[in-house]
This record gives C-alpha cells, structure tokens and sequence, in this order.
C-alpha cells in the first residue's frame, strides 16, 4: 500500500531505510559518506514529498521528491527487492508529476536499468562533486 508520508514518527524508520539501502547499493562509496549525511538528510526529509511503501503494516520503502519533479530516492529494504516495490513507488510516482527527473552514479548499473526499463533517458553526465563519482542525469517525460 502506497501513501503520502504524514507521520513525522516514522523518520526514523525512513533514515534507516536511506542509509541501510545507500550503502549496500553503493559500495563504491565509503560507509562513513552516508553515515556523515545521515544529519542532513535527516533534517531535509521533512521537506519532501514522501510516499511510503507498506506491507503487513511495516514500512518497506519510500520515494522521496523534492523542487517539484526531481527524484531525490526510491529507497526499499533489501529483503523486500525485486518484488515491483520500487516500480509501485516510481508508477505512482508518475501519476503525480507530469516530468520527473533524477541523477544515479554511473556505477549504480541496477537502477540505471530499472530507469531506462521505466521510460527515463540519460540527459546528461556529469561528476558528482562530493564523492567524485560520475553521475547522469536521467529524465522522464511522460511517455508511458
């Protein structure tokens, strides 16, 4: 079940999704990166646009939009991958803005696949300054 975020006592449950869901999807990045944002991330979640993933009344995965249109995450707990979570989450996701955009590290061949599977293109590719990794900027334009 899919639903807009409005329970601020589930923050907690959504940053330990963040951070668990960053680090084994991105091992090409340090741990203590994400555990260094884990603050800021915290603290800017709030001024999202949440929309929370449950299964048998427990939290599984959120998508996170911010400025509109841009895909800051879809996050979904490892156990409960690969089960159409995260394209429940990006479908609906699709329903509320007419264009979405968001940047994924080049290295991130998975969700670079789910995007291009998803209707998303590689606008642009460029160097994420806080981690020096390359990135691209993927958009949708919603095309179906």
């Amino acid at each position: 079940m899919i639903e807009v975020w409005k329970d601020v006592n589930t923050i907690d449950v959504l940053m330990d999704i963040w951070l668990n869901t960053n680090i084994e999807a991105h091992s090409f990045i340090s741990r203590e990166y994400w555990e260094g944002n884990y603050e800021l991330v915290k603290s800017m979640l709030p001024t999202a646009d949440l929309y929370i993933y449950s299964q048998d009344e427990k939290v599984v995965g959120f998508a996170g939009i911010v400025e509109e249109s841009y895909i800051a995450g879809i996050f979904v707990l490892k156990d409960y991958q690969s089960q159409g979570i995260g394209k429940a989450l990006l479908d609906f996701c699709k329903t509320k803005y007419k264009k979405l955009a968001l940047d994924v590290y080049c290295k991130n061949e998975q969700a670079i696949a789910f995007y291009k599977r998803n209707n998303f293109i590689v606008a642009t590719q460029s160097v994420d300054a806080s981690t020096n990794e390359k990135e691209y900027h993927m958009i949708w334009n919603g095309e179906k």
